[in-house]
């Protein structure tokens, strides 16, 4: 997860490695059991004496398969293949399933860091990660970011070590 050693910079190191919070997932798993249930209740009431039954079990599994692949495989793909990585340089977010994309943040660009939590998102400890930088995307909102206070405390002092000159607080 997050950055391999090949790709650090000299002197750079990972501070901290992370996927987006886990309540990403909570959609996706109640998919999962909604169409494990409602395919089971098809072959159930499916009579085996029909002359059909055959191409209406095929029919039943193929919708499953592919409902299953939309609605719970491929987000928690997503999710598995999301990962943001602090380092002592940069901030690095990394998406995509198939082809990659990695969108770097120097913390020296970074103008500010704020965080953003509903009711609920503060309950499971998550929450928006604002970071502006002085960067052409200027604004990057980063969703679902789990123990939002921690990273965000983090990367501030990561911020104002990098203003300073300092590294690791030398």
């Amino acid at each position: 997860m997050g950055l391999p050693e090949h790709h650090l910079t000299a002197g750079e190191r990972v501070v901290h490695s992370f996927h987006p919070h886990w309540k990403r997932l909570i959609l996706p798993f109640f998919a999962l059991l909604l169409v494990i249930a409602a395919s089971s209740a098809a072959f159930i009431f499916i009579p085996s004496d029909y002359e059909y039954s055959g191409i209406a079990w095929i029919a039943i599994a193929v919708v499953s398969v592919v409902a299953l692949m939309l609605w719970s495989f491929i987000p928690y793909l997503r999710w598995k293949t999301t990962s943001y990585t602090l380092t002592t340089h940069r901030f690095n977010i990394s998406t995509g399933i198939l082809s990659k994309s990695d969108d770097d943040i120097p913390l020296a660009k970074v103008n500010s860091v704020s965080s953003d939590q509903t009711f609920v998102e503060r309950i499971l400890g998550c929450g928006t990660l604002v970071v502006e930088s002085a960067s052409d995307k200027g604004e990057i909102d980063l969703k679902d970011i789990p123990k939002i206070q921690a990273v965000r405390a983090e990367l501030f002092s990561l911020v104002e070590d990098a203003a300073d000159g300092e590294i690791d607080g030398r």
